[in-house]
């Protein structure tokens, strides 16, 4: 028998907690027909705006050929509209458009309302108290570790 590890699995924990998460919100994204990683899409363009798709890939830790194509159905869904950059015309830049807005404000209360459970159950303290250790794991590790961009690989 090999000999334990000194370190709990901190990436499975993460991977748990992250599916413990979402299985509150999986129901909400079911019930309005969208998945996980266009959630993952139109919460980025909602919270940072418009993102070329190389940007969007790493903020939504999608891979860009799965991206691709996901952003080929949104559009043609009218979810997202991809527009060439005024910086450099051979850049493209994806924006939220009207559809996909009203989609958002349609989903918030939910959300919102799923977020209050959660901050019920945890506490409000305990709450930021992980989206601080969260947010600083992140910044020290990316700052610390050569962090590419997301490759998929793990």
């Amino acid at each position: 028998m090999a000999s334990a590890f000194k370190h709990r699995n901190l990436p499975h924990l993460l991977l748990r907690a992250r599916e413990t998460f979402m299985a509150r919100f999986r129901p909400i994204l079911r019930e309005h027909g969208i998945t996980e990683q266009q959630w993952r899409v139109l919460r980025t363009l909602n919270d940072t705006g418009d993102m070329e798709p190389n940007q969007l890939a790493d903020a939504c830790l999608i891979l860009s050929p799965s991206l691709t194509r996901m952003l080929a159905a949104m559009e043609q869904s009218e979810m997202i509209v991809r527009t060439k950059s005024s910086v450099d015309q051979r850049r493209q830049v994806i924006s939220l458009t009207p559809k996909s807005r009203q989609f958002l404000a349609d989903v918030e209360p939910q959300v919102d309302a799923e977020y209050a459970r959660i901050e019920a159950q945890l506490g409000r303290a305990r709450l930021d108290a992980l989206y601080a250790a969260i947010d600083e794991s992140i910044h020290v590790m990316e700052t610390r570790t050569p962090m590419g961009r997301f490759t998929g690989d793990a």
